[in-house]
């Protein structure tokens, strides 16, 4: 428990910097996420005898971050179209079967659309300047070695851009549904939710996640960002309800595949797969909704 409370605090730190920088620094550790995240999926696959299209999927995901950051949608387009067709050309050139093409291209899907709307998320109405972004990574990796980073700057309340406070929220109403579930299913859970699939979660928990993630929600959009109540409630009480569906979707896997977890890449946490797998819904849900919803 303690390592994992510590790994835990070590990781929100450096995801505040990150999201606060935004930038070069965001989109790199996007970009990183998601290849150690196809490495997990490829490999738990791997375990039940499917081989994954390693190669074109580390591309594909390499290049969707850039191309959702720098780029447009025609060409995320482009680079999902060409990973699906070359990916299926495999069955003919190689005979690799395709189920092995199906799951390849469902991962590149599964992992890289998400990490696409986070990104989109985090650069909401921001200008694209990848020139400007490029030179002021230089300047926080210049101030990082000398000892001279200020992370009250970093901080500052000047820095909560429009994206910065989307990102804040998502990230708020996601861990706040995994916390409230736990705690409250931990305290007077005995209905179970989906048995079959993960045992631990219980009705109560789910109630009290969408209690709290909507509460949540309000304190963390409207009263410190200032977007508005009903809106801010509702996308609360929704990403509750899309947090759930996306830890359970990860689950059908992991008992597929066999596996406990995803991989070691967090101490007591697990691995990309394990942190992320709410995110992977809540992302482009919350995307859509403040899109949907013209709150911004």
């Amino acid at each position: 428990m303690i390592l994992r409370i510590i790994t835990g605090v070590i990781g929100i730190l450096i995801a505040a910097v990150v999201i606060q920088f935004g930038g070069v620094p965001f989109v790199a550790l996007a970009i990183l996420l998601s290849l150690v995240g196809w490495h997990e999926f490829s490999s738990a696959f791997g375990k039940n005898g499917i081989e994954t299209a390693y190669i074109f999927g580390a591309l594909s995901l390499l290049l969707l971050p850039l191309c959702a950051w720098i780029g447009n949608t025609s060409e995320i387009l482009a680079v999902l179209t060409c990973a699906t067709l070359l990916i299926f050309l495999l069955t003919v050139f190689l005979g690799r079967s395709p189920v092995d093409s199906c799951v390849s291209v469902a991962g590149i899907l599964y992992i890289g659309l998400p990490f696409v709307h986070l990104i989109w998320l985090r650069f909401f109405t921001e200008e694209k300047n990848p020139e400007a972004s490029f030179a002021a990574a230089q300047n926080l990796a210049n101030s990082i070695s000398a000892g001279q980073i200020d992370f009250m700057q970093i901080f500052s309340g000047a820095n909560f851009d429009t994206g910065c406070a989307l990102i804040w929220i998502l990230f708020a109403c996601t861990w706040a549904s995994d916390t409230f579930a736990y705690f409250v299913g931990s305290a007077i859970g005995s209905h179970k939710l989906a048995s079959s699939i993960s045992p631990n979660k219980t009705i109560e928990g789910f109630m009290g996640s969408l209690a709290g993630t909507t509460l949540t929600g309000v304190v963390v959009g409207n009263f410190l960002f200032g977007f508005p109540l009903i809106q801010m409630a509702v996308a609360g009480f929704i990403l509750a309800i899309v947090a759930t569906l996306g830890d359970l979707v990860e689950s059908v896997i992991k008992r597929f595949t066999g596996i406990k977890d995803s991989g070691f890449l967090i101490p007591g946490h697990g691995g990309v797969l394990d942190r992320f797998d709410s995110i992977f819904y809540t992302a482009p849900v919350f995307y859509y909704f403040v899109v949907l919803s013209g709150i911004v």
